[in-house]
């Protein structure tokens, strides 16, 4: 929920439901910020939702945007600070992307707003590393940031690979091999369902879309690319290719191999190749360059 959402009303509402986690988009604390970004809320009501939040739920996520505009390392820093003066057990922290036929977009084509720039996101992403682990928070995914037992349980299952099932329209499912989603039209889907039809669309996914996307998310995360995995569900051809690509990676220490003895989670020996402090800010394009177009 965004904090224009979240009355104090609501919250208790919500706090007599099943619902045991809430995820708010609070992006900044800053006027300026907000109203740049075209928000519906403002600061005082970012404040106030999260004070009224904490009374009712103690597991609540709020999210936060870096890399933008005119914003010095200073008045991020006082964002994250003011975050973690609620006590909040989880962030998620994203850099400002600017999509085009947005407000936003047009505000920096006539010049009014400044273009983000990449060396001022890094920096911001380093001191939010910096800054949460120093309050213990795991960095156990690239944009998320949990206390132990807060990671996101929905988000872990789609890095990880797991299966699931959506619901509802736009909802989409995985099952390990094929990916599906249902239609997005309310009248369309509530029809179909009435009719005992599925109204959804399938794609099988390829041995290389798999390899692919789980280099995507390995990476991203703490728990990184399973070498052995690699080898046990894919091939050796597979695994050659990823060690040949990750090599330059290795050598410049954005990538690094560990074993299983980092991860008591795993009962056999097993090396990982994950990111280094270094390659952190860079995984998206790292992972990439180790993509495959097609070995099938």
């Amino acid at each position: 929920a965004n904090p224009d959402d979240l009355s104090k009303e609501r919250i208790i509402e919500l706090s007599k439901s099943p619902i045991n986690r809430l995820s708010i988009g609070i992006q900044s604390f800053f006027e300026d910020d907000l109203e740049m970004m075209n928000r519906a809320h403002n600061s005082a009501e970012a404040k106030k939702c999260l004070e009224e939040a904490t009374k009712y739920f103690d597991n609540i996520s709020l999210d936060l945007i870096y890399g933008i505009p005119g914003m010095s390392n200073e008045k991020w820093k006082r964002n994250i600070e003011t975050a973690l003066s609620f006590g909040i057990p989880h962030i998620s922290s994203y850099a400002l992307t600017v999509e085009p036929k947005t407000a936003l977009n047009k505000l920096i084509q006539t010049g009014k707003i400044a273009k983000p720039k990449d060396e001022v996101a890094e920096g911001h992403f380093m001191l939010l590393v910096e800054t949460l682990e120093a309050n213990g928070f795991i960095h156990y995914e690239l944009s998320n940031f949990g206390k132990e037992n807060y990671f996101s349980k929905n988000n872990s299952a789609y890095w990880l690979g797991k299966k699931y099932i959506g619901i509802g329209p736009s909802a989409h499912s995985y099952d390990g091999i094929s990916r599906s989603w249902n239609v997005s039209n309310n009248s369309i889907y509530l029809k179909s369902i009435q009719e005992n039809k599925l109204p959804e669309e399938t794609e099988i996914l390829s041995k290389t879309d798999r390899y692919n996307e789980y280099i995507m998310t390995g990476l991203r995360t703490i728990w990184g690319v399973s070498l052995n995995k690699i080898e046990s569900e894919f091939g050796k051809e597979y695994l050659d290719y990823l060690n040949k690509q990750a090599e330059k990676y290795i050598k410049n220490n954005l990538l690094e191999i560990v074993t299983s003895s980092d991860f008591k989670q795993l009962n056999r020996v097993e090396k990982i190749l994950k990111t280094t402090k270094k390659g952190k800010f860079l995984t998206d394009g790292i992972a990439s360059d180790l993509f495959l177009v097609n070995l099938e």
